[in-house]
């Protein structure tokens, strides 16, 4: 569903910016949205371990946030009428990179042919006392 659109012309290009909302992936807890479009481009915001029927956190194993994490991602694709597939870039934040082999199977998993392009950054925390949030670019 694209819940709002800006359309701006200038003298040598025209950009516009579609905003795009799913109740099938976690509402935003900030100011943000859950994805916005530009020309042939979808930026992802990063994602956490939500689980979108209920709004809340869901604790436990990094294998089980990164697949939640995964699932939410797909549902913001889907409400654009992309998959996976158009995924040309993803970064993955990670609370601790021991974890680092933990995700990558459970990320292969979703990304089994042609893999997007990826950039993994160790921070010091997440909201909600995440263990993973991975944000993503698309393209057509």
């Amino acid at each position: 569903m694209v819940l709002t659109a800006l359309a701006v012309s200038g003298c040598c290009a025209s950009f516009t910016k579609e905003v795009i909302v799913t109740p099938q992936a976690p509402a935003a807890i900030g100011p943000y949205s859950q994805a916005v479009k530009s020309g042939n481009l979808l930026f992802l915001s990063g994602q956490i371990a939500i689980d979108p029927r209920t709004n809340q956190f869901v604790a436990g194993s990094v294998e089980d946030q990164t697949r939640r994490v995964l699932e939410n991602l797909k549902a913001v694709l889907n409400a654009n009428g992309m998959t996976l597939e158009h995924v040309v870039s993803t970064t993955i934040f990670l609370t601790d990179m021991n974890d680092f082999v933990k995700v990558n199977a459970v990320y292969g998993t979703f990304f089994k042919d042609k893999p997007p392009a990826r950039a993994t950054v160790g921070v010091s925390g997440l909201p909600k006392g995440a263990l993973v949030e991975i944000s993503a670019i698309a393209a057509r």
